[in-house]
């Protein structure tokens, strides 16, 4: 399908990540279980665009009485952020967690792909639980990005 997408396999087949390939499209499918969950994610390469996105789909939808909530979540939680971002789909409730990088006039490298894989997992694992306590508490949003990030807005 192309350098990129030879680069993306590469690596997932060097770190040892199961994968399926999406028909017609260069893109796989994955799992990742985390200390806080287990959730699907998709890499898919734009070669040509070249860039290269990263998601991890979290393992629950948000139903329609808690999407303000988790919302507010994803926007505190996005704020300051440097890599990536936190996406909600407000028709189905679907909270993702994307990493992508444009590398037009550049090559992608293993490197690259395993910094914004990591990057990404690590992030959803460790905000999972605070996003989980929104959707099944009624624990206010800022406090529960609070808990996680370690500020004391409780007091």
């Amino acid at each position: 399908m192309g350098l990129m997408f030879d680069t993306m396999i590469a690596f997932f087949a060097d770190d040892n990540w199961p994968y399926d390939q999406l028909e017609e499209m260069p893109a796989i499918r994955t799992g990742f279980s985390g200390e806080n969950g287990k959730w699907m994610c998709f890499a898919h390469v734009r070669e040509e665009l070249e860039q290269f996105v990263f998601y991890s789909v979290l393992p629950v939808n948000a139903p329609p009485p808690r999407r303000a909530a988790v919302a507010e979540f994803i926007t505190r939680a996005n704020s300051g952020m440097i890599i990536g971002n936190f996406e909600m789909d407000y028709s189905d409730g679907e909270v993702r967690y994307k990493t992508s990088v444009d590398v037009e006039g550049s090559d992608l490298t293993l490197p690259l792909v395993r910094q914004l894989v990591y990057a990404n997992v690590s992030t959803v694992d460790h905000y999972l639980p605070g996003l989980m306590s929104v959707l099944y508490t009624d624990i206010p949003p800022a406090d529960a990005i609070a808990k996680i990030e370690g500020d004391d807005l409780l007091d």
